[in-house]
């Protein structure tokens, strides 16, 4: 028994050894690692065993993270699954789930990436004082909830239309963001501040317990508030009043905040915003590609609907946490910002990776139960597992060359990573990732 123990430990080091010779091979000598590697070592395989053991902490909380933001996706799925009647009802309404759902994540998970740079350079502190880094941020996010809501209302209904996919009126797409837009960020945003100030006190690692958790969040709570606010259209006349007073306050906050004294209010908005417009759009197509296979597919088989929220969760929150944690290795010049990934960058991308296939099979062990238990349709066991693990590993391989470079040309270009590539990701991903899952439905002969 300790021979073979012995023989398992000597394969082990050299599957170790042979990853990081490849890396040298590869890339050259390792020039950059972080906490007690920041240092040049001539054994790439060194560097790969410290590099897991110094991050094991953070690498635990991010797993966690993941993990109950999974078990979470499964509310929002299954409230997605019971909201078929509405989307029915409400022509339409789909093209505004995944732009509503992601924005929550954009806007909040960019908040919570600021908010953990801050952590990590000493900045960051518990205060109610108006020219605070913390009160900034939140005021902040406020102000492009309010911008972005009826933004995403009104480009909702423009891609339709050019799509010809049939939607309500303009007015009632408007509302429907806005107030459910609204209703949904006071939990988010409160999550948000509570989660960094309970980070910066307990020595967590907000970049990556943030993304996952917050995006989680965003799901559960943000398909019911929409499902109240698509109630407001029943009533006469009221959309087209309470638009026009919606249009109103968003042109005000975004001026607002474009023109502020405060400093750090005013970056964030006039960074963020460009880049939640390209965001909304993204999502907007994403919802747009889902649509029209709602009869033919995802009607049929209710339980490739559960796992829709979570899956566009998972695959944004993977990007988001490489893209928040070399925001911050880039802020602390931990990383430098080159078109060929140092090899620390690599070792971040190798977590995600692994995060990303034990995610995605745990979603799909999660749903099936679920769905058998809840007599919801599926395309056979095996067949559903390997649309998820398939769709999903596709995605997460996506999801982190997006989040590097993201972050390395956001910076070259002098912006803040923390408020560019949480939108860019998240977006970039609820598109990519729902291509990534048709292509599996596709693969496995569904669609």
């Amino acid at each position: 028994m300790r021979d073979a123990k012995g023989i398992s430990g000597r394969i082990v080091a050299t599957l170790v050894r042979a990853v990081g010779v490849t890396v040298r091979v590869l890339l050259g000598p390792p020039a950059r690692a972080i906490r007690g590697t920041a240092r040049r070592v001539s054994d790439p395989a060194r560097q790969v065993r410290e590099y897991f053991h110094s991050e094991r902490q953070t690498i635990r909380q991010g797993f966690i993270a993941v993990l109950i933001a999974s078990m979470t996706s499964l509310i929002a799925g299954l409230t997605l699954a019971g909201m078929d009647g509405r989307i029915g009802h409400v022509i339409g309404l789909f093209v505004l789930i995944p732009v509503s759902i992601g924005m929550r994540g954009n806007i909040f998970g960019a908040l919570a990436a600021r908010l953990g740079t801050t952590i990590h350079s000493g900045l960051f502190d518990v205060s109610k004082d108006r020219d605070g880094v913390l009160y900034q941020n939140v005021y902040a996010a406020t102000l492009l909830t309010i911008g972005t809501s009826v933004t995403m209302g009104i480009l909702a209904r423009a891609i339709a239309g050019l799509l010809n996919v049939d939607t309500v009126s303009i007015w009632d797409f408007v509302v429907i963001a806005l107030v459910g837009g609204l209703l949904s960020s006071t939990v988010v945003l409160a999550l948000t501040v509570v989660l960094s100030i309970q980070s910066f006190r307990r020595g967590w690692d907000l970049d990556s317990v943030g993304a996952p958790l917050i995006t989680a969040i965003g799901d559960v709570v943000t398909l019911p508030c929409l499902l109240l606010a698509s109630y407001l259209i029943e009533i006469e006349h009221l959309t087209a009043i309470v638009g026009w007073i919606a249009v109103a306050a968003a042109v005000a906050s975004l001026v607002m905040g474009w023109t502020t004294s405060r400093q750090v209010t005013r970056r964030i908005v006039r960074e963020s915003f460009p880049v939640l417009v390209i965001a909304i759009v993204l999502d907007v197509l994403a919802g747009a590609v889902v649509s029209p296979r709602m009869a033919d597919v995802f009607l049929p088989y209710p339980a490739l609907l559960i796992i829709i929220p979570g899956f566009l969760e998972n695959t944004g929150a993977l990007g988001a946490i490489l893209a928040a944690r070399l925001g911050s290795k880039l802020h602390l010049g931990a990383v430098t910002p080159s078109a060929k990934p140092e090899p620390v960058a690599l070792l971040d991308g190798a977590v995600v990776l692994a995060l990303g296939l034990v995610v995605y099979l745990l979603t799909a062990l999660t749903t099936l139960p679920v769905a058998v238990l809840l007599d919801q349709d599926y395309p056979g066991a095996l067949r559903f597992i390997g649309i998820v693990l398939a769709g999903g590993i596709m995605a997460t391989l996506v999801a982190a060359v997006i989040g590097y470079y993201a972050a390395t040309i956001t910076y070259r270009f002098g912006f803040d990573p923390d408020n560019h590539t949480i939108p860019l990701v998240t977006s970039g991903m609820d598109l990519l990732g729902i291509s990534c899952l048709v292509l599996a439905l596709v693969m496995f002969g569904v669609a």
